[in-house]
C-alpha cells in the first residue's frame, strides 16, 4: 500500500522517541474532579486507578475558575439558548452575543481600546506576527520565548529574525540599533511569563527601549507581549505583569484557558490595530472563533476576577506560591525565585527529574517534568503549578513528599505518602 513505506518512517521517529523517554503519548485521563472541601483542595481522579485521589499540580487553571459555579452556571445556560457551536468562521454567520460582550469587558479590564478573542492564544500569536510582519520587518524576541513565538516567527517570514539573551534588555537594545537602517520595521516580542521558568519580563525596561527606537524606523517599532501566564495571576488585580512592572505592550496577547479556567485567547490592542487584523488575521478569519458557551463562561470568570472574590482568589495564590518556593528552599532544592505559581524545581539531570515525577506520582502528586529539547541541557526540571483552589494542608503536603524523597535518596527512612 502506498502509505508503507511513510508510515515506517514515522514508526521509526516514534520508537525513537520512546527511547529517549520524550514521547507524550502517555497521557493521564482525568475521570472526574472533586472540587475542594474543607482542609483538601481539588482532586482529580484518572482512568485504571479507581477512587484513588490525585494532587495536581501541573494545570494552568491558577485560580480554580474551571469549576466555579458562575462560569459553569453561564456555559450551561446559553448551551441552551444558542447551542454547542458556532456553526462558521465570524464573518460568514459566526459571531454571537456572548462573543461581542466579552471582547468589550477584556478591553475594558486591560485598559485597551479593543479586543479580538481567538480561538487559542497560540494562535493569536501565530496570526498577529503573520499579519503584521512585511519583507521589511525584523522580528527581535526572547531567546525563551514560548514555542508559539518560535514558530510565529517562522510562518511570518520577516526579513529577518533575531532573538536577544533572555530577559537582557541591553541585548535587546544592541539588535535594535543594529537593524536601524536595514528594515522599516521592528517587532519586539517578549513573554510577559517564562511558562517553563516562571521568571517576568522587564517590560517597563522594554516598553522604554521600544519607545525611543520608535522613531528611527519608518514603520516603527512595536512591543507584543503573550502574557498568557500572567494575565489572573500577577498583580493584586490579576492584570498580570503589565500590573506588575507597570509596563504596557502595544500589542497585549493572552489566553482564556488559563487563570479564566475556560478555553481560548485574546488579542487587546488600539482600535485601529484589532480593525486590522479582523481584516489580514488569517487564523481569525478562516478559524470558527470559541463557542458561545465558552464565550459566556468566560465572561464570567473575568467578573469574577474583576471583583472583591478575585482579589482573595490572586490573595491566596500569591500566599501559597510563597510558602511553596520557601518550603523548596527551607528542603535544598534549588528554585527561581518569583511570585508566579509556576514554581520549577530545578534538577539539571534527566534521569533524576524522571525519578522524581515517578516518585510523587507513586505518591498521589501530578508534576510535570521538563528535559532536553523542551528545556536546554543542564537546566532539567520539574515544573510545580500552584493553584488557588488548594490549601495550605495541600502545599505541605507536597513539601512532606519532597522531604521524604530526598530521605529515600539518602537512605534515610521516611515513608509518609500523601492523602
Amino acid at each position: 500500500m502506498p502509505l508503507t513505506k511513510f508510515r515506517t518512517a514515522l514508526e521509526a521517529e516514534l520508537a525513537a522517541l520512546e527511547g529517549q523517554g520524550l514521547s507524550k503519548a502517555h497521557e493521564h485521563v482525568i475521570v472526574r474532579v472533586h472540587r475542594p472541601g474543607g482542609r483538601v483542595g481539588t482532586r482529580v481522579f484518572l482512568e485504571g486507578h479507581g477512587d484513588r485521589p490525585f494532587l495536581r499540580m501541573n494545570a494552568n487553571n491558577y485560580l480554580g475558575l474551571s469549576t466555579h459555579p458562575r462560569p459553569i452556571q453561564a456555559e450551561e445556560e446559553t448551551v441552551h439558548s444558542m447551542g454547542v457551536g458556532p456553526g462558521a468562521v465570524r464573518f460568514i454567520a459566526g459571531t454571537f452575543q456572548p462573543h461581542v460582550e466579552l471582547e468589550e469587558a477584556l478591553a475594558r479590564f486591560h485598559g485597551r481600546e479593543a479586543c479580538m478573542i481567538t480561538s487559542a492564544a497560540y494562535t493569536a500569536v501565530l496570526g498577529v506576527l503573520a499579519a503584521l510582519t512585511t519583507p521589511e520587518t525584523v522580528i527581535i524576541s526572547d531567546e525563551l520565548n514560548h514555542n508559539c513565538i518560535i514558530n510565529a516567527m517562522k510562518l511570518a517570514r520577516p526579513k529577518e529574525r533575531k532573538i536577544y539573551r533572555h530577559l537582557d534588555p541591553a541585548d535587546l537594545e544592541r539588535h535594535l540599533a543594529a537593524s536601524v537602517g536595514s528594515a522599516d520595521c521592528a517587532l519586539v516580542v517578549t513573554d510577559g511569563v517564562f511558562s517553563m521558568r516562571g521568571d517576568i519580563a522587564p517590560l517597563d525596561v522594554l516598553q522604554r527601549i521600544v519607545e525611543r527606537y520608535d522613531e528611527k524606523f519608518p514603520r516603527g517599532a512595536v512591543l507584543l507581549v503573550d502574557d498568557s501566564h500572567g494575565v489572573g495571576t500577577l498583580g493584586a488585580a490579576g492584570r498580570g505583569a503589565e500590573e506588575l512592572t507597570r509596563g504596557r505592550g502595544d500589542i497585549l496577547i493572552a489566553t482564556l484557558g488559563k487563570a479564566f479556567g475556560v478555553n481560548g485567547g485574546y488579542i487587546a490592542s488600539e482600535a485601529s490595530v484589532v480593525a486590522y487584523l479582523r481584516e489580514k488575521n488569517p487564523l481569525y478569519i478562516f478559524t470558527n472563533p470559541i463557542t458561545p458557551p465558552e464565550a459566556a463562561a468566560a465572561l464570567q470568570a473575568l467578573a469574577v476576577v474583576d471583583s472583591a472574590e478575585g482579589r482573595r482568589l490572586i490573595a491566596h495564590l500569591h500566599f501559597l506560591t510563597q510558602r511553596f518556593e520557601q518550603g523548596l528552599v527551607d528542603l535544598g532544592f534549588e528554585t527561581i525565585s518569583s511570585p508566579h505559581p509556576v514554581v520549577p524545581l530545578i534538577v539539571r539531570d534527566t534521569e533524576r527529574t524522571r525519578e522524581l515525577v515517578r516518585y510523587l506520582y507513586e505518591h498521589n502528586i501530578l508534576a510535570t517534568g521538563l528535559n532536553y529539547p523542551v528545556v536546554p541541557r543542564g537546566e532539567e526540571l520539574i515544573r510545580f503549578q500552584v493553584a488557588a483552589d488548594l490549601t495550605v494542608e495541600d502545599i505541605d503536603l507536597v513539601l512532606d513528599v519532597l522531604r521524604a524523597y530526598r530521605g529515600w535518596r539518602s537512605g534515610t527512612a521516611d515513608t509518609r505518602r500523601a492523602g
